[in-house]
């Protein structure tokens, strides 16, 4: 039976889900901009699905507008803010955003655009400060990310949150790692934008969601008809509504339970991993984290190599973010937090999620202690460093 240790790449469509989108895939299949009565009620589906993801999010049903992704949801936060306030040319982000950040910001740099790119401590944090320090009169936007997609990092987004509303500046969020595994409340949280991914806690791929804060000015991505009151065009993705709903409601109504028990078979397993496999190292926050993330640098090897032996043997991992997946060059997180080459190419990421149980930590470790030894045991760098021990 295969072990399945990458849920921060994708996660298993929720059973619930998948029979909540079901007959919208079949029967329902009506567009929901049309005006004959099956289309109405299919309309009225869609806007229940606001209603309820609204409710999980502390949010109001007119603050939801449903993306094709959470990339979207970023580039459109990002491009939306700076249309609709031409006159400010500066963005302020962080070294270890997702690509989803960090490309669109470089491509708005191409365009005239001036970025500062927050460095992060050797957790991979941000702090409040430094979002004030880096504020100018022109700065358009803010976008830090709520948790790093790799290493599991929580930024202290309440304090920063305070100085961007104190300043008067759009503060967007890539919630995509964070929102279905911590509490988030939008009535209490104020940031201006959020951008959320389905399939990240149990819902289809393809489909996401912006938040926007009434009164937060953002020009459209898309254009072409009026769907989501004229703020992004496109026939609505029905059956991926209805699935990251149903997924968003089940994923928030048992944090209580989930959040603990994930947390707790995390921490078994950073302890598991750097009490037996010497040269290890523990990448990210130590308590600040997602409760899923186990991000560790094996020293001396290759993480791609290491995954490959996984592989081999049913075991499903990652090097880090899903979306760099075959890129050669080291984590941009990683080094960020000042990590060497060596490290940062030697890092796997675990993510746990709702289906991982405390038997998969011995199942794992049956594999991976050997695969490292012998990995190891082919290396010239760990035979330099024997040699030099000795």
């Amino acid at each position: 039976m295969a072990l399945y240790l990458d849920n921060a790449a994708t996660t298993p469509l929720h059973p619930v889900a998948l029979a909540a989108m079901l007959p919208f895939l079949e029967g329902k299949f009506h567009n929901p901009s049309s005006v004959y009565t099956p289309a109405r009620a299919v309309r009225q589906a869609v806007d229940e699905a606001r209603i309820k993801m609204a409710t999980a999010l502390g949010a109001s049903p007119e603050e939801i507008v449903f993306t094709g992704s959470g990339t979207e949801a970023d580039n459109w936060a990002l491009y939306g803010v700076l249309e609709s306030n031409p006159a400010k040319k500066h963005i302020i982000t962080t070294k270890i955003e997702h690509h989803g950040i960090l490309f669109t910001c470089r491509a708005l740099e191409k365009r005239g655009y001036t970025v500062t790119y927050l460095p992060v401590d050797e957790h991979g944090q941000i702090t409040p400060a430094q979002v004030e320090e880096a504020i100018k009169p022109d700065t358009a936007v803010v976008s830090i990310i709520m948790a790093n997609n790799e290493i599991g990092t929580i930024q202290p987004l309440d304090e920063i949150a305070k100085i961007t509303r104190r300043k008067g500046i759009p503060l967007h969020t890539d919630a995509v790692q964070a929102v279905g595994h911590i509490p988030i409340d939008l009535s209490a949280l104020h940031v201006d934008l959020l951008a959320l991914s389905a399939h990240k806690f149990g819902g289809p791929k393809g489909i996401g969601a912006l938040y926007i804060r009434k009164g937060t000015r953002l020009a459209p991505l898309l254009y072409g008809g009026a769907q989501e009151r004229n703020r992004r065009a496109g026939t609505e993705n029905v059956a991926g509504i209805i699935g990251m709903a149903a997924a968003l409601e089940i994923a928030v109504n048992e944090l209580t339970e989930s959040r603990p028990r994930i947390s707790e078979l995390r921490d078994a397993l950073i302890n598991e991993i750097l009490t037996n496999i010497p040269h290890v190292k523990l990448n990210g926050h130590p308590t600040h984290r997602l409760p899923g993330n186990v991000n560790v640098s094996f020293q001396f090897i290759e993480g791609e190599s290491l995954l490959l032996h996984l592989d081999m043997q049913g075991c499903y991992a990652s090097t880090g973010s899903a979306c760099s997946s075959g890129a050669l060059e080291p984590s941009h997180v990683l080094m960020a937090m000042g990590l060497s080459h060596g490290m940062a190419n030697g890092a796997l990421r675990f993510s746990l999620g709702r289906e991982n149980t405390q038997a998969d930590i011995p199942r794992l470790m049956e594999i991976l202690t050997p695969a490292v030894a012998r990995l190891r045991a082919m290396s010239p760098l760990y035979d330099d460093y024997i040699k030099k021990g000795e």
